[in-house]
């Protein structure tokens, strides 16, 4: 038998490790570095256009993304942001770089996104805002899978289909 008690800590665990890393790069690229034009030059360099537009919605959809997730607030859409964000970058950035991330490849962009479909079809316990709230009902199992897995890879895929041009002579 589950412990629900335990089973719940132990996704709010996830939730918000996960949540609040992807938090994090929002942040990054709002706040540090290069901020939102240095993110919208390298954006547009690589074939992500427009830049800047593409830039704001990254960072947007990490901050918000990772901030519901952690919060259990909307889990399978916060879910599905992440692995639309993960697929993008996956395809975009590290795909060509193969899998390990000590060589910038897609290990991690993998991790998030599975951790993301884990919990979206686990459901997000019931130390989740989603809970407590008595928001979202049944939207986990099959149908939380399907919202993030399915839902993800098609709205990553349709933004690279309408947006990415990759630059002359990459092989991406």
């Amino acid at each position: 038998m589950v412990d629900v008690d335990a089973a719940s800590l132990g996704l709010l665990v996830v939730r918000i490790c996960a949540g609040v890393a992807m938090a994090a790069h929002g942040y990054q690229k709002f706040f540090k570095g290069g901020k939102i034009s240095g993110t919208a030059g390298w954006f547009d360099s690589m074939g992500m256009r427009p830049g800047r537009f593409h830039a704001i919605l990254a960072a947007s959809t990490e901050l918000g993304a990772g901030i519901l997730f952690a919060l259990g607030l909307v889990t399978p859409l916060a879910a599905l942001a992440i692995v639309a964000l993960m697929w993008v970058a996956g395809a975009t950035v590290h795909w060509e770089n193969g899998f390990m991330s000590a060589k910038d490849g897609i290990e991690l962009n993998f991790i998030y996104a599975i951790l993301a479909i884990g919990v979206a079809t686990i459901g997000p316990g019931e130390y989740s805002l989603d809970h407590a709230l008595d928001l979202i009902k049944d939207l986990d199992g099959v149908t939380g899978l399907l919202i993030a897995a399915v839902g993800g890879v098609g709205a990553a895929l349709a933004q690279l289909a309408i947006f990415y041009r990759p630059p002359a002579g990459d092989d991406s």
